[in-house]
């Protein structure tokens, strides 16, 4: 590791301060060696000054244009929603920044394509997607299982997200916008993020969704169309063998915890995972087992939500980006707008499209 390279001063810029950035990302950067958030730019000039003192970064811009021009910094974090990302991320590059983008990536395939062709015109610079992290603490142990064979050769995958009952009350968010949000559906492109770690990405893809929510009110009581929909189903096939089961929901109550079943042509694992309380949990069994018993995470192999430091470690050339990718970010946004443009056509879509 070369210590001289942790001595370099590094001065970060945030473009969109909302509650992810202002808990996660602000806090992390402050807790890195030599490197400080100098500016901050928010929607409007009111909540970027309420940013700025909150977590005393001197300076404020009156848009994000301003804040990319300035030479004093060396890297930016956008949290902004994705329908600004493509822009950003290209204007930053273009003017020789690092970028750190809040996941999604973008709005679809042809941005995230667009930015990734941007990012390796500069490779002197470093491009990286904030993380799902709903799996990370095993994902390099379901890997090395898969890997050895612990339940043979895959047969198939069956992903549970459910997240209660209907209810007409919660309010309209820009993750029901698709002019926000993009082709995205719930967050079932970060737990497609997470499989990938582990599985071959989808080489086809059919799914069905309904919007049983269609109207909700915004923060200032006014109804709004939900264009999202809130329940998902999915099939896939998963490299050359795999079958794929999917589904999503914001409407079924009383359903199960979020799980992940992997089956195997020797045997099966079972991961349970409480976003909540950040908590997961792996069974497995083998021919012969009486039952699923719990799989110890080996302390070696786990990993933990890190972003702004492997940002800044890449940046000095300590580590290189593991979590996450532009290239993989690619993959997740062709399977997002393979599951829309499936439901949308209602036919099966192949992948990769390109």
């Amino acid at each position: 590791m070369d210590t001289k390279n942790q001595e370099i001063p590094l001065k970060i810029g945030i473009i969109g301060a909302g509650s992810i950035t202002k808990e996660s990302h602000i806090p992390g950067f402050q807790k890195q060696k030599n490197v400080e958030i100098i500016g901050v730019v928010n929607r409007t000039k009111e909540s970027s000054d309420s940013v700025a003192t909150e977590f005393n970064i001197p300076k404020t811009y009156n848009n994000w244009q301003k804040l990319i021009d300035d030479d004093e910094i060396d890297a930016v974090c956008i949290g902004t929603w994705p329908y600004m990302h493509q822009i950003l991320v290209e204007k930053s590059l273009e003017a020789g920044k690092h970028v750190l983008i809040e996941a999604r990536m973008a709005m679809n395939a042809d941005q995230a394509y667009s930015m990734l062709q941007t990012s390796l015109r500069y490779p002197k610079l470093v491009s990286q997607i904030v993380p799902a992290g709903f799996s990370l603490q095993a994902d390099a142990f379901l890997k090395k299982l898969l890997t050895e064979k612990y339940i043979g050769n895959v047969l198939s995958v069956d992903v549970n997200v459910y997240r209660g009952l209907l209810d007409s009350s919660t309010p309209f968010i820009w993750r029901h916008n698709q002019e926000f949000s993009g082709y995205n559906i719930m967050l079932m492109g970060a737990w497609y993020e997470c499989l990938l770690r582990w599985l071959p990405p989808a080489k086809s893809v059919y799914s069905i969704t309904r919007i049983v929510n269609p109207i909700r009110q915004d923060k200032n009581n006014q109804p709004q169309y939900c264009t999202i929909p809130d329940h998902l189903e999915i099939l896939c096939e998963f490299g050359e063998s795999i079958i794929g089961h999917l589904a999503f929901s914001e409407s079924t109550g009383f359903a199960p915890q979020n799980q992940i079943w992997l089956y195997g042509t020797e045997g099966t694992l079972h991961i349970t995972i409480d976003i909540k309380n950040e908590t997961m949990l792996i069974k497995g069994a083998k021919k012969g087992d009486p039952e699923l018993k719990i799989i110890e995470i080996p302390k070696s192999l786990q990993y933990y939500w890190r972003p702004e430091e492997e940002f800044i470690g890449a940046i000095r050339g300590t580590e290189k980006v593991k979590y996450t990718t532009f290239e993989d970010g690619v993959k997740y946004m062709e399977f997002t707008e393979a599951v829309h443009l499936s439901a949308s056509k209602r036919k099966p879509i192949s992948l990769p499209f390109s």
